[in-house]
């Protein structure tokens, strides 16, 4: 069982930057795959970023390439995402996620996590 807890979400102002915080309890964190996804009002959630067990491994979707880096302390149990460059079509309700599958295919899709955490509200103003 592993519990995620989001923070850093907030209002900012387009071209501005902010960093995401996941907290997990548990003591098996190093052995999952993390992912961010988000989904705005009306649409459907979609895949941000994830960083592999080991932290060796990173995908982003293309939307945030350049502007967004996933990273994680397992030292700390923690997951972060630095948002810079934001841009107004990147508000969203921003969720971090465990995956336990080994396999890199599996990543990508919601469907394929196994725990979330509660969301933080991103909001950037044009």
């Amino acid at each position: 069982q592993v519990q995620l807890v989001e923070s850093g979400g907030g209002l900012v102002q387009a071209g501005g930057s902010l960093r995401l915080s996941c907290a997990a309890s548990g003591r098996t964190f190093s052995s999952y795959t993390m992912g961010w996804f988000r989904q705005a009002p009306g649409k459907e959630r979609e895949f941000v970023a994830v960083i592999s067990w080991s932290g060796d491994n990173t995908y982003y979707a293309d939307s945030v390439k350049g502007r967004f880096t996933i990273s994680r302390d397992n030292t700390k149990n923690t997951v972060y995402l630095q948002m810079n460059s934001l841009k107004p079509e990147d508000t969203a309700e921003y969720y971090c996620a465990a995956n336990s599958s080994p396999f890199a295919g599996y990543w990508f899709s919601s469907a394929k996590y196994d725990y979330w955490g509660q969301g933080t509200q991103v909001t950037v103003s044009s």
